[in-house]
């Protein structure tokens, strides 16, 4: 920090201003191997001398520009349809030349280290299949129509510009493979597989992120339910910058007492402390309001994409509705930046995991954060994948991310690829009904309808002739719960107790880790957690 400062001090000291932009140079989203949006205009921006002309080749295309003031330019180029490879050439008084360029889907990866987590990691995993199922995996990606960028920029208080320098896209291969984001990879083999649309992944993920830091400003003023939280990050904003002001005077004086100590070879004072920079302060949890954000997503807003795949929760675990409002804030607020319309923003609803609770009544871990995922769905263009059975009760990091994959893939396929007929998620609860002492409960998302599955390994749950289902808890109007028994009636499930003659609420797999639940749809997907009751 010391070192910091004492380098921004002594350039405003020395008058040392910025040089130009001397060269034409595009941001590192651009490089070989890229992915172009499809069917939208291609932005294609940069810096050079101010008043320098730029000329941008593309896919027989030509636009010419003057730079700004600052050295800025930006074309647009039209839409075009899946395709390539083209190269990219933008000249100005030198040239820059991408090759190997392809026009195709472009889907950002974010959230935490789930969706972070490469498909490399899963060898010698905790599950007994994920080793050969991982090195299948490797030797069998030879689409070089898949391809990624990992965008590592470190935390920011001002949205940046521009990723570091070593963040390019990579072309999907078994040599290349294990570097990608698991998730992402399944997700896009199966849209590729299935459509032949080439597919480009961002990955922009961050290890044990809360997803604050991921949310614009603007998207938090959408919501009022989060304006206490925008006004304390803005006030303590505001009190930094003006420490930082009267502190810049401070260490003027510093840079002064320092250069005579110099010269007259005496000791040199230590440098006056800084205020302390609220990026760095802990704000909920994880880092402070919008700074992966303006590190990670700012940089992309003006690079065409198809939609947002979102892995995140677990930093946020011990919240209920205040998480949907969230959630409202970060898809309203980067469908602002993006200004893209409503573009598709399909979540993962976080997995079981920890010691099973033999509480009927639950409530206890995740199992909140996930009636607010549920909720989440309330807001348009999104969905949910369920991941509900493929949790690890010992590892916070399933290892089965190919299903997690497939099960946001079929989300897309369905509303993005036309797909229609396809059942993209699990029974989903809508509402109930008392019949005496029994409360009939029915169902979105049934499908060919609900079954009692059993789920082994990889791929969708088969059906439990002899299962019953499991996880169904009941109570009347004292709130207290018991373990129900639960049956299936076509598209319902009807759910009682011999001990609660007059039921109010139900509950299903309403834990942290509801060890057991197993109903599905005969898609094989699971229902969703859910509760009746907002006790």
């Amino acid at each position: 920090m010391k070192t910091y400062y004492w380098f921004v001090i002594a350039l405003l000291m020395a008058g040392v201003m910025e040089s130009a932009h001397a060269d034409v140079r595009l941001p590192h989203l651009f490089s070989n191997h890229m992915l172009l949006q499809r069917e939208l205009p291609i932005a294609v921006w940069g810096w050079a001398e101010p008043g320098e002309e730029i000329t941008v080749k593309f896919a027989g295309q030509t636009a010419t520009v003057t730079t700004d003031a600052a050295g800025q330019w930006q074309v647009h180029l039209q839409a075009l349809p899946a395709g390539g490879p083209y190269d990219l050439t933008v000249a100005g008084k030198n040239t820059v030349t991408f090759t190997d360029v392809i026009v195709g889907d472009v889907w950002i990866c974010a959230g935490q280290s789930n969706m972070e987590w490469l498909l490399g990691f899963g060898q010698g995993g905790s599950d007994t299949n994920v080793h050969a199922t991982t090195a299948r995996d490797i030797a069998a990606a030879t689409n070089t129509m898949i391809r990624w960028l990992t965008d590592t920029g470190p935390a920011s208080r001002d949205p940046l510009t521009d990723i570091p320098t070593n963040n390019s896209w990579v072309v999907c291969s078994p040599r290349t493979v294990e570097g990608a984001s698991a998730v992402g990879y399944f997700f896009g083999k199966r849209i590729t597989t299935e459509t032949g649309v080439p597919i480009g992944l961002i990955n922009c993920a961050w290890g044990g992120s809360a997803i604050e830091p991921w949310t614009p400003p603007v998207g938090l003023r959408a919501v009022p339910e989060l304006a206490g939280m925008l006004q304390e990050y803005e006030a303590r904003l505001a009190s930094y910058n003006s420490e930082l002001g009267k502190y810049v005077d401070v260490a003027a004086t510093w840079v002064e007492t320092a250069r005579a100590a110099r010269k007259s070879g005496t000791l040199i004072p230590d440098l006056p402390t800084p205020p302390v920079n609220p990026v760095k302060v802990i704000h909920s949890q994880g880092l402070s309001l919008s700074v992966i954000y303006n590190a990670r997503v700012a940089p992309l807003t003006r690079y065409g994409i198809k939609g947002v795949l979102w892995y995140q929760g677990e930093a946020n675990g011990s919240e209920g509705d205040i998480y949907y409002h969230k959630m409202r804030a970060l898809i309203g607020g980067w469908r602002t930046v993006w200004n893209q319309g409503e573009f598709p923003f399909y979540y993962v609803q976080l997995a079981n995991w920890q010691a099973p609770s033999e509480n009927p009544a639950g409530g206890d871990g995740w199992a909140a954060l996930r009636m607010a995922q549920l909720k989440a769905l309330q807001i348009p263009h999104t969905g949910m994948a369920l991941a509900i059975d493929v949790g690890d009760a010992k590892d916070i990091h399933p290892r089965n991310k190919e299903d997690v994959g497939n099960r946001l893939a079929v989300w897309a396929l369905k509303n993005e690829y036309g797909q229609k007929d396809l059942v993209c998620s699990g029974p989903l609860y809508q509402g109930m009904t008392i019949e005496d002492d029994k409360v009939r409960i029915r169902f979105d998302s049934v499908g060919r309808g609900l079954m009692i599955g059993k789920k082994q390994g990889h791929g969708p749950a088969k059906d439990d002739l002899e299962g019953k289902l499991q996880r169904f808890a009941i109570a009347g109007e004292d709130k207290h719960w018991v373990w129900a028994d639960a049956v299936i009636d076509g598209a319902t499930v009807v759910v009682s107790s011999p001990v609660v003659l007059r039921p109010v609420a139900v509950r299903y797999a309403y834990s942290m880790n509801p060890d057991g639940c197993n109903l599905y749809n005969q898609d094989g997907l699971p229902a969703s957690p859910f509760r009746t009751d907002s006790w």
